[in-house]
């Protein structure tokens, strides 16, 4: 008797991420349009102030724009669960289109209608808020599943680059003319409603279509990610870190002003810190290679713990932008960690639900940590508040050691 020996299949080599057409259309895209809204956000308060308005009508539009995150970011991942989501991603391209265009077109006319203004904003800030949801639920497939965490990592990455430029580009455009920064974001959605429609893939698994209503499905997405342990846990460190970098952040304003510095020295401090964001994003996908997701996500809290104690007892610029640096470049480093395992983990009916969550967790703490910063600064002053901030880190760092949820890095899940 003779035996034959059946060769194993032959597996098709994984395109790289930079050949990767569909990946790269949306990549592009979703940066573009990033970059526009960065550009057109920090324009806002300049429009206001440079028209004539008051710092309340600059602060009415700043609300405006930011208001998406808390009333608008649960529904969102049910629209980017429920529907189409290349329609999702074409539908928040046209939106922000027309919300800018029309600031562009009101600027030209010599005009500033606050309630224009206002409704523009939060259009602008709603459809950004769905599009990162969308654009991150269709991420994993377009790519092989080895090189999520690269193209995440690249996602992290264009998001810091995005941010790091798109101040500097907006306050720019507005010193030549006061409409170019919504101009610019105009055409930034243009730029990426062209890209979504060169994608050939299609951006989410096949659904079968049922009867649902808008609270079951939020319920759903809360209840799966509170059924996760490690889920549970990372809701926690997200938002109590969140909380705590907001208070560092009212800080930081205070430490330059009481010791003579300029608008521009936080301006050099940010771009630095946007430089260690770019770094720790890029480095993130490696470090998931060779270092446990537990390891990575207790040693970025004891690294914050460390980084943030410093902060009290300098004013030196150098300094401040070395320590904030790398602050960012371990928080970039842990979001594509976190990140990769949250779209790892979760089922494709729950992408955008689940992302929303944390998302919701993130925003919601930015809200409460910017009142409580002002509020303890005022009461405790300068030093003592970020030695606080760097005491809770410190806590939260022991507690994730100590946590049996996170010290299993999810690996139930």
């Amino acid at each position: 008797m003779t035996t034959q020996t059946v060769a194993p299949p032959v597996q098709a080599p994984v395109e790289p991420l930079r050949r990767n057409r569909d990946f790269l259309m949306l990549w592009i895209g979703a940066g573009v349009s990033m970059l526009g809204l960065r550009a057109g956000t920090v324009a806002y308060p300049l429009l206001v102030v440079w028209q004539g308005g008051s710092p309340v009508a600059a602060g009415l539009v700043g609300f405006a724009a930011v208001l998406p995150q808390l009333l608008v970011q649960l529904p969102a991942g049910v629209a980017v669960d429920r529907w189409d989501r290349r329609r999702v991603l074409v539908t928040c391209d046209l939106v922000g289109l027309l919300a800018m265009a029309s600031v562009a077109a009101m600027v030209l006319h010599g005009g500033l209608w606050l309630p224009l203004l206002m409704a523009a904003a939060f259009a602008e800030g709603s459809a950004a808020l769905v599009y990162r949801l969308a654009e991150r639920a269709a991420v994993r497939n377009l790519v092989a599943p080895e090189q999520l965490s690269a193209a995440l990592g690249q996602n992290e990455a264009r998001g810091q680059a995005a941010g790091l430029v798109g101040g500097p580009a907006g306050s720019g455009l507005f010193t030549l003319a006061g409409w170019l920064p919504f101009g610019f974001a105009a055409l930034a959605h243009l730029v990426a409603l062209g890209t979504l429609l060169l994608i050939r893939k299609e951006l989410q698994e096949t659904r079968t279509p049922e009867p649902r209503r808008v609270r079951t499905e939020v319920a759903q997405g809360l209840a799966w990610v509170w059924q996760q342990r490690f889920m549970r846990a990372a809701v926690v460190l997200i938002a109590g870190s969140n909380l705590l970098f907001q208070v560092l952040a009212l800080a930081l304003v205070l430490v330059v002003k009481q010791h003579g510095g300029s608008p521009l020295t936080i301006g050099l401090i940010g771009m630095a810190s946007g430089v260690g964001g770019v770094a720790g994003a890029l480095a993130g996908p490696r470090c998931m290679r060779r270092v446990p997701m537990s390891v990575l996500i207790c040693g970025t809290l004891v690294a914050w713990a460390l980084l943030v104690l410093p902060v009290a007892f300098t004013s030196a610029p150098v300094l401040l932008g070395a320590l904030f640096s790398g602050m960012s470049f371990a928080g970039a480093l842990v979001n594509v960690v976190a990140g990769v395992h949250q779209v790892q983990v979760t089922p494709d009916a729950l992408q955008g639900r689940v992302t929303s969550v944390f998302a919701l967790a993130g925003s919601g703490m930015n809200s409460a940590g910017a009142l409580a910063g002002g509020l303890l600064l005022a009461a405790l002053g300068t030093r003592t508040t970020v030695l606080g901030v760097a005491a809770a880190m410190a806590v939260m760092a022991v507690a994730a050691v100590l946590a049996p949820a996170v010290r299993s890095g999810g690996a139930a899940a």
